[in-house]
């Protein structure tokens, strides 16, 4: 089997278990936010979707320079749940062709940086799994508590939520 045959599988159910999640946030509620420190409900969202981009650059790319891009072109924040979904799905359908590509290509060296400043240099696998896929499950995570804080069902992802419970 190769690397792409073992990951879009779990690629896949990620995908459509953070979809759901996604589905639960009330257009209203884009600008709620737990503390002051905190990401609003929108820009928590925003960021799970635009994450997904981060793939295409890992498996086409040997390094991404976060000095060259515009800080609002990497923290783009939909406006509603339209925008979100196109974005998103846009982003999983756009990852997904990406990692479908020969084992090798799993093994370049990625870097990530900062003008002068590298923050780290892995192969391009484990950034896939650690920089993106690992990151949208936490962030997935953090969502569900802001649904939580706002009386929205949490749906199940490894399983049934207490609110699928009922």
């Amino acid at each position: 089997m190769t690397i792409a045959e073992l990951l879009l599988p779990e690629f896949d159910q990620e995908m459509a278990s953070t979809r759901t999640v996604l589905e639960r946030v009330p257009d209203d509620r884009f600008g709620w936010k737990p503390h002051d420190k905190s990401f609003s409900m929108g820009q928590l969202a925003s960021h799970i979707a635009n994450l997904l981009a981060w793939t295409v650059d890992t498996m086409t790319k040997t390094e991404f320079d976060m000095s060259t891009v515009a800080p609002e072109e990497m923290n783009r924040t939909a406006t509603n749940r339209e925008q979100l979904f196109s974005w998103f799905d846009a982003g999983a359908a756009s990852a997904r062709a990406a990692l479908q590509t020969p084992d090798a290509d799993y093994f370049v060296p990625w870097t990530l940086r900062h003008g002068a400043q590298v923050f780290f240099t892995l192969p391009r696998y484990r950034c896939v799994r650690s920089f993106v896929l690992n990151h949208v499950v936490h962030h997935r995570a953090q969502l569900g508590v802001y649904l939580r804080l706002n009386d929205v069902a949490v749906p199940g992802v490894y399983g049934p939520s207490a609110d699928d419970q009922r």
